[in-house]
Formats: C-alpha cells, sequence, structure tokens
C-alpha cells in the first residue's frame, strides 16, 4: 500500500492554553489528511454525494499520542490504507512533526498514531452502501502508485 503525505502547520486555535495541539484536533488533521487523499484519487466527497448518492462517514477511531505538537509546528500526516471491503476502509495515519536541524537536514518526529474506518452509506437513509466501482477503482490505482 502507498503511503500518501499531507503537510499542515499548527495555528494558534489548534492548541489550548498551555502551547499545545488539543488532542481531538488530531482527528481533525487526519479527516484533512483523508480528504485530500482522496482529492489525489481524483475523488471529490461533494461530487460523490450528489452525483452517487453516497458518502464516507467516520465509523471508528483509535488514537494513540507519542509526544505532543506545539504552535507553529510543521506537520506531516500520513494516510495508508490498512483494508477495503465493500462498504468500508480501515485507515492507519500518523502525524509528525518535522524539524531541520543546523546543516538543513529533515528530521521527523512521530507524535500521534491513529486507526480510522470510514463507512460508506447512502446519503439519505444512513445505511451501509457499497462504494461505488470508479471510486473503489480510483482507490485502488492511487494505492498502487
Amino acid at each position: 500500500m502507498s503511503n500518501f503525505t499531507w503537510t499542515i502547520r499548527v495555528y494558534y486555535e489548534d492548541t489550548d492554553a498551555g502551547g499545545v495541539v488539543f488532542y481531538a484536533n488530531y482527528l481533525k488533521f487526519f479527516e484533512r489528511a483523508r480528504t485530500e487523499w482522496l482529492r489525489a484519487a481524483g475523488i471529490g466527497q461533494f461530487e460523490m454525494t450528489e452525483n452517487h448518492g453516497v458518502m464516507f462517514v467516520v465509523k471508528s477511531t483509535a488514537l494513540d499520542y507519542h509526544a505532543p505538537a506545539r504552535l507553529d509546528n510543521e506537520l506531516k500526516l500520513t494516510v495508508v490504507v490498512e483494508k477495503m471491503g465493500r462498504a468500508s476502509v480501515q485507515f492507519v495515519q500518523e502525524a509528525w512533526r518535522l524539524t531541520r536541524d543546523a546543516q538543513g537536514n529533515e528530521r521527523q518526529e512521530l507524535l500521534t498514531t491513529g486507526r480510522i474506518k470510514v463507512g460508506c452509506v447512502d446519503a439519505k437513509r444512513f445505511r451501509p452502501a457499497e462504494i461505488p466501482a470508479h471510486v473503489m477503482d480510483s482507490i485502488k490505482a492511487l494505492e498502487t502508485r
């Protein structure tokens, strides 16, 4: 499986009173990375709902926190498909802090690891639905790049 990455910056609004990223914001960061992963596969979530009547919803999450991110940190978010079913996708995602040493060499520190499962549902009834064939094909094509 391929490893998709998306880079973001930590803003003041992402932190708590101690200047540390509020723990729940990692879920927002991971959501944004998955959205960009879908875009990289050529899939727009609005288009998927409008044209196919289905959407992805989060079914479950589990996060492990290893080190804190702080204001103005640059983070690299990864998206890896762990398992695909007919109506669901299980992801492993990570948040890494990116820094440079005095020589300009990039360093990475693992901050958070997440396991997120999304399900495809009928947008009107919120009942499980198969992932449309063209969406599945696009995801598989992205994963083999």
